[in-house]
């Protein structure tokens, strides 16, 4: 009986046991200085990509499922990242699906062509192959592709990831404060734990 009433009171401390809390310059970084967001009054969760980056491809579903279960008061938007000016046509693709309203169809094939098949698609002739194999009409991909508004989206995101201060992807930003990724964290898995902790920071934030 005693056996049973010592196990018995251990329960509640392993119940209430829980994972450490997300620890700055560990897990998570402040962003310095803090970066405007396009959210309004919505916490903006900034997700930095490039289409060449495996580990990007693989973040992907994990990224997919927290974006399913988002709160009301939280917007996520994508930056895509070219860490040299060759790279710049890959920016110009995600900006052009979004101008076309194809991202949800082709965002993840994009990263199949590029990272898993091997195919450049840095020069729009190629680009524009990919995008009519897949249902795009090749003059309307063209004309998205090399409007004006693409190209300044392109110059724009370069402008923001550098204002971050991003070394490498995949990485997202909370609310213009706070950054995490998977390589800080040590999982993909853990960094989507991470992102939840600092929305919660950065409304917390807010409040004040």
């Amino acid at each position: 009986r005693r056996r049973f009433i010592a196990a018995a009171a251990l329960i509640p401390t392993f119940a209430a046991a829980q994972p450490p809390e997300p620890r700055e310059g560990r897990d998570w970084r402040r962003v310095s200085p803090p970066q405007p967001v396009e959210t309004g009054a919505k916490i903006e969760v900034l997700e930095f990509f490039w289409y060449g980056c495996p580990h990007c491809q693989s973040f992907e579903p994990d990224l997919e499922a927290f974006r399913k279960r988002l709160p009301a008061d939280v917007e996520y938007r994508r930056n895509p990242v070219a860490f040299d000016e060759a790279r710049t046509p890959h920016s110009r693709i995600y900006y052009a699906l979004e101008a076309l309203g194809k991202t949800a169809d082709l965002h993840s094939k994009v990263f199949v062509a590029i990272v898993t098949n091997r195919r450049p698609m840095l020069k729009p002739d190629e680009i524009a192959d990919f995008m009519a194999a897949n249902g795009i009409d090749r003059k309307q991909w063209l004309d998205a592709y090399n409007s004006f508004t693409v190209a300044t989206r392109a110059n724009r995101a370069a402008q923001v990831w550098r204002a971050y201060k991003i070394d490498g992807t995949p990485t997202v930003a909370v609310d213009g404060k706070f950054v995490t990724a998977p390589s800080m964290v040590g999982s993909r898995e853990g960094a989507v734990a991470v992102l939840d902790h600092l929305i919660q920071r950065a409304r917390a934030e807010r409040k004040k």
